[in-house]
């Protein structure tokens, strides 16, 4: 009797091909909002009298945005490291609540997750935070993240070189960084529709822009988690006995019903 024949091995490096592939086309949104508003950067820190080789610098070493834009005015500005160090520290302040759902355990090597802390930026955090986590891979998420960051250099790197050449300015191109978000908002809400969760992080927006206009991303964040705990306390089915969810309470009232009631 001939031997069963063995299942091929699976195809690993077809695997991660595939899995950068769909990483690129997740990501030419991000590219572009990144291409022009990286420009933008990259053309402003010409015009401020830095040299061009900073944009690439920046790019790399810091990579956060916001901070970017800022770390201009205080590297032209003289200002000490104290105070950078607490401006990055509440600019950046937001990705302590990032981190609490990033799939960062989805990469396996120590020196893939470092990056990952490093790279992780608000629209890295958009096109993967909201994805089913369950089919989601350790190449995939790098691959997010590098291809953001490849978009943001390339931009930054090319707006300081046109910048320094021809005289550029960055007027007109901040819309970017707007249009960017709302196109992140939209696809994460067709991928994950929910409504509740939407409406509550219009409102936490709205308050923390009315009562704290100068911290308002800080403070609608904190908002925002601290509802969304107390939403989920309220309607955490395992607090309320299967109650908070009619699906669960469903299941548990078939379970507890007598064999063949109800039959036809």
């Amino acid at each position: 009797m001939p031997a069963p024949a063995e299942k091929p091995a699976p195809d690993g490096a077809g695997h991660r091909r595939r899995e950068v592939l769909l990483a690129a086309k997740d990501t030419v949104g991000v590219g572009m909002g990144y291409l022009p508003l990286g420009a933008a950067f990259g053309v402003l820190l010409a015009t401020s009298g830095l040299q061009w080789w900073w944009a690439p610098v920046f790019s790399v070493l810091i990579y956060a945005g916001s901070m970017e834009f800022l770390a201009i005015g205080l590297v032209t500005g003289g200002v000490g490291l104290g105070q950078v160090a607490a401006t990055t520290f509440f600019v950046n302040f937001r990705h302590v609540f990032y981190g609490l759902s990033f799939p960062l355990l989805k990469i396996r090597s120590g020196a893939g997750r470092l990056y990952g802390v490093h790279a992780l930026t608000d629209e890295a955090y958009a096109l993967l935070a909201t994805r089913p986590q369950q089919g989601m891979t350790g190449t995939r998420v790098l691959a997010t993240e590098v291809f953001c960051h490849l978009y943001w250099l390339t931009g930054s790197t090319t707006g300081a070189l046109l910048g320094a050449r021809l005289g550029l300015t960055a007027e007109g191109l901040g819309f970017a960084l707007t249009a960017l978000f709302v196109v992140l908002t939209i696809d994460a809400f067709r991928s994950s529709p929910d409504l509740p969760t939407l409406v509550i992080a219009l409102a936490c927006a709205v308050l923390a822009l009315v009562v704290a206009p100068g911290s308002m991303l800080v403070v609608a964040l904190t908002l925002f988690v601290a509802v969304l705990g107390a939403r989920f306390a309220v309607t955490d089915p395992r607090r309320h006995g299967g109650r908070g969810d009619p699906r669960r309470a469903g299941e548990a009232a078939a379970h507890d019903r007598p064999e063949g009631a109800g039959d036809a």
